[in-house]
């Protein structure tokens, strides 16, 4: 079996099996492309019986380039399931990957945006647009965002198939896992403005939100409308898409929520996925009092 021929197998595996998302499966096909490359690998077998010190060797050739921890950890991460995937196609009895610990990375707390400027990034992104149907799709985008919690590689994966719209929404989310969505009023309301406005049909398995050519709208083409919004509403860098969905979560937890009920509707696999919000939520109740304490400027 060729390079070629592998890393097809394991795009595929991804893609079709796995159902990661698009920037997952370029990560990890890059990262099993490099390995092959430096070690000169051409056969399951090679990858298959990989060792830990060979394995480990090759990450600190990899860190040498410059990688961050963040980084080096992700590439290990898609390591170790590439080899996984090899020992399974080479017949080993034993598909574990190779034992190696990755590097430590402090996480970050997620930044929320508060309630006004997640709905302003949606208002502006629409007012910004060139177009009255493009403007109205990115709108309704980022709303599905705040509005239900979804990441945005679930809500441009929805296909019309969806449609009508009605209070729930199923949705796929890591994995393939599935979950029901609520879906307000204004949310319903901004996805059928987009579909009166867009200039394209919509059949079944159409995908719902379309680029300007008609095909797939791409993550990146909503990424860079948000950046132009959060320009020129001023907001910082961190005023991403993403970054609605983490406003979400926290500004539920804040009216009361439950950790469960939040797990839940956010699709995290562990609780301890969902935890994190409390500490978001403790965060900004501290930065709170400190500038609204009397004493805190003494």
């Amino acid at each position: 079996m060729s390079r070629t021929e592998i890393l097809g197998a394991w795009h595929d595996h991804l893609a079709l099996g796995l159902r990661r998302s698009a920037h997952t499966v370029r990560a990890y096909d890059k990262a099993a492309e490099r390995l092959l490359t430096r070690l000169d690998f051409d056969s399951w077998d090679d990858v298959a019986d990989l060792t830990t010190a060979r394995l480990r060797t090759h990450l600190a050739s990899r860190r040498s380039d410059g990688l961050s921890n963040a980084s080096a950890a992700r590439e290990l991460s898609a390591l170790k399931g590439f080899i996984a995937f090899a020992r399974m196609q080479a017949g080993h009895e034993v598909s574990d990957p190779p034992r190696m610990r990755g590097p430590r990375i402090k996480k970050g707390l997620p930044r929320p945006v508060t309630p006004d400027d997640a709905l302003g990034l949606a208002e502006t992104v629409e007012a910004l647009a060139g177009e009255d149907w493009i403007g109205a799709r990115d709108r309704a985008v980022l709303l599905l965002l705040y509005g239900a919690g979804m990441r945005i590689s679930e809500a441009l994966s929805l296909t019309a198939a969806a449609l009508p719209l009605t209070e729930r929404l199923t949705v796929t989310g890591k994995s393939g896992k599935q979950r029901v969505v609520p879906l307000l009023p204004i949310l319903r309301e901004a996805v059928a403005d987009y579909m009166a406005k867009c200039p394209w049909a919509f059949a079944k398995d159409d995908p719902l939100f379309r680029g300007a050519k008609g095909g797939a709208l791409s993550q990146g083409v909503v990424q860079k409308a948000a950046a132009r919004a959060r320009k020129a509403l001023g907001l910082p860098d961190t005023a991403t898409p993403h970054a609605l969905r983490h406003s979400f979560a926290t500004h539920l937890l804040g009216a009361g929520a439950d950790l469960r009920s939040l797990q839940e509707l956010l699709g995290h696999a562990s609780l301890g996925s969902t935890q994190i919000y409390t500490k978001v939520d403790a965060a900004s109740l501290l930065d709170t009092y400190r500038k609204a304490h009397p004493r805190e400027s003494d």
